[in-house]
């Protein structure tokens, strides 16, 4: 997920200071990426430099030194963009597991299999947890957390069946593999 427009998102709600923006933006999330708070207020410098977020109350602090931010109306327009705009492929980051996979089998004396029942072994356990997490949480848990925690769980069952497909191939006979 984009910080810069998750912190965006929750600014359109009213103004934040940056801890509370942290623990709603986890909380957002079912606390499945947690945020450093040096990222926030990293995000939020870029955010009033580019003048999609201004200090709120004239730019002061509150007497415990805290600073408030608020979402300009350019940075209304950039979420309404963000909102509006789906999501590429393109723009995903490259995936990890998929990279590893390709240079096992590229690489000499790799036991392809193992890497295979290793990471088998992890998105199991990945998904048993998930599936524990999910039943706990209350009905009344915000729908954000409840798509969150489903989104992975698809996530890691079909990267169960990509292994399975992938112990396929290389089942196969190497004059059959491309």
């Amino acid at each position: 997920m984009s910080v810069r427009h998750g912190l965006l998102a929750l600014l359109s709600r009213g103004p934040r200071y940056g801890y509370q923006l942290r623990a709603e933006f986890e909380a957002s999330t079912a606390t499945t990426w947690p945020l450093n708070i040096g990222q926030v207020y990293t995000t939020l410098s870029r955010l009033e430099r580019d003048g999609l977020v201004s200090r709120d109350d004239q730019g002061g602090q509150d007497e415990q030194g805290r600073v408030r931010y608020a979402i300009t109306c350019k940075g209304r327009d950039e979420l309404d963009r963000w909102f509006a705009k789906p999501v590429s492929r393109a723009d995903r980051p490259r995936d990890e597991l998929v990279i590893k996979l390709a240079m096992a089998v590229t690489t000499p004396g790799v036991d392809v299999a193992a890497v295979i029942r290793a990471q088998r072994s992890a998105t199991m356990r990945t998904l048993q947890e998930l599936t524990r997490a999910l039943r706990t949480l209350d009905t009344s848990t915000e729908a954000a957390q409840r798509l969150v925690v489903d989104s992975m769980i698809f996530h890691a069952e079909a990267e169960q069946r990509w292994l399975d497909h992938c112990e396929a191939v290389l089942a196969r006979p190497s004059e059959e593999n491309p």
